[in-house]
This record gives C-alpha cells, structure tokens and sequence, in this order.
C-alpha cells in the first residue's frame, strides 16, 4: 500500500515583513504611479498645477479673516499671510497624503485582485507624486518669505534649523504612510471609517499648531499638545524660517520615534490585511 504524500503549504512572509529588495525591483512602477497621479492630476483639471497655488493662498487669506482679524489669534509677531502659509505648507502634505494612502485597499481593489505586485507600491508612490505639490506650495513659501525678509521691520529671523527641512518632510511623510495604511487597512471591512476620517483630519489640524503659535501656551501645556506628532514638525518648521517659536529637540525626538513606530504598526497591520482583503472588500 503507497501512502500518498501530503503537501502543507504555508504562507511565508511574516506580519512585519518589509522586502526592500522586492519593492527597490518594482521601482519602475511605482515612479508609473507617481507619474500616472500627476498626469491625471493635470488632465481632469481646467487650471492644473495652478490649483497646488491657488488652494493654499485662499487658505491663507480665510485664515487672516477668520483667526487673525475676527477671532484676533496671535501669530507670534509674524506677519499674517507668512505665519499661516508656513503652518499649511508642511499640513497640506500630511493631510493630503494621509486621506489618500487612507484609500489604497477600497481604489485599487480592482487592480489588487488581478495581478499581484507589492501593495505598498501604491501608498508610497502617492506619498512621492504629493513631493510635487510640496515642492509648489513650498516654492511659493519661499517667495512670501523672502518678501518679508527684504523688509527688515518684521524681524524675521531664519536661523540654522533649516537644515532640518528635510528630516521635517521625511517625518511628514512617514506620519501619513503609517497612519494612512492603517486606516487603509481597518476600511476594508468599515467603511464608515473613511468618513470619520475626512472629519478627524479637519479637527487634527485644529490640534496643531497651524493657525496659533504654540507659544501662547504655558510649558506645562505645551507638553500636552506635543503629544501630537505633527506638532513639533509644524512649529519648528516656523521656528527654522521666522526666528520665533517653540524649538525642541525632545519634542523632535518623541516625534520622529512616533514615526517610527506608527510605521511598524503600520507595515503589520497591512501585511496583515493584504492576505484577505479581497475577501471582504
């Protein structure tokens, strides 16, 4: 009598499995999204790239009418159009990203159940293709600020924490990646989720310091509002360009360890759902 051999197939990748080997040979790909999301960008609008311009300068102006003049909010001794276009400049990244890296599984739920490719392609091209409008936004940033430096009534003071722009962007970008897979991952299955979503973004901001400087806290408050990690993000990208705020490297430090570890929870709870999501979807 033969016995017949049992075959036991089990999967291999673990929960945390980052295989950056695998998505460095899906580069080509993923600079596709990158260039597919722009293009589209483009293509579905009248006015284009003009819109990444547009967007933060109405922002600002509503800001100056709302929190400057009517409700009188401080902002630090900056001039109102610099304080509240700095305080949007790195947000708008970080929403942005945030509620689109939110809607990986639910978009591309078509494309995921046809052909395999390491899901993580699409959140971090869409984290890339939203450097473009950063580098808009921020180009515009610079043009109001030298604007106000020229003018040496306002004081404005940059000083040497510019050189931590790129680690702010970098933080920036980690944050809405790692959150963003998250509640990518939980709205497979609720998906009232992405709602609570576009309303949780909209009060987040109100939790940092975008249109209020962070100064006009008390020490023994401030700590509590650092607990938000894009708080020392925001406020030291103020303090590196205008001389005035709250600069902490204990502050940065919490923050840029938050990061880290929103991501690792991130990458586990993704891998996680990518196994099965097909299935509730």
């Amino acid at each position: 009598m033969q016995h017949s051999e049992i075959t036991e197939i089990k999967p291999t990748s673990h929960l945390f499995e980052l295989n950056f080997t695998e998505l460095w040979s899906y580069r080509d790909l993923i600079m596709m999204y990158v260039k597919r999301d722009i293009v589209t960008f483009y293509k579905q609008t009248i006015l284009g790239p003009l819109w990444f311009v547009i967007q933060p300068i109405l922002t600002t102006l509503m800001f100056m009418f709302v929190f400057g003049n009517l409700a009188g909010i401080s902002t630090d001794n900056i001039p109102q159009p610099l304080f509240y276009f700095a305080g949007i400049t790195l947000w708008n990244y970080f929403s942005d990203c945030l509620t689109r890296n939110s809607q990986t599984f639910i978009a591309n739920q078509n494309v995921f159940g046809k052909v395999y490719f390491p899901r993580l392609v699409v959140p971090i091209s869409i984290t890339i293709a939203n450097l473009v409008r950063l580098g808009i936004q921020f180009g515009l940033f610079l043009l109001i600020f030298v604007f106000y430096v020229l003018q040496p009534r306002y004081h404005i003071q940059p000083n040497a924490a510019i050189a931590l722009l790129p680690v702010l962007i970098l933080m920036a970008a980690g944050l809405s990646l790692g959150f963003g897979i998250i509640f990518s991952s939980m709205t497979t299955k609720y998906r009232d989720l992405t709602f609570l979503l576009q309303f949780g973004v909209q009060l987040w901001m109100y939790a940092t310091p975008v249109i209020y400087p962070l100064s006009e806290f008390s020490p023994n408050k401030q700590w509590l509002l650092a607990l938000n990690p894009m708080t020392s993000v925001i406020e030291t990208f103020k303090y590196a360009f205008m001389g005035q705020g709250v600069f902490s490297w204990a502050y940065l430090t919490y923050s840029f360890a938050f990061m880290v570890v929103i991501l690792f929870v991130g990458i586990v709870v993704f891998n996680k759902v990518q196994k099965s999501f097909m299935d509730t979807v």
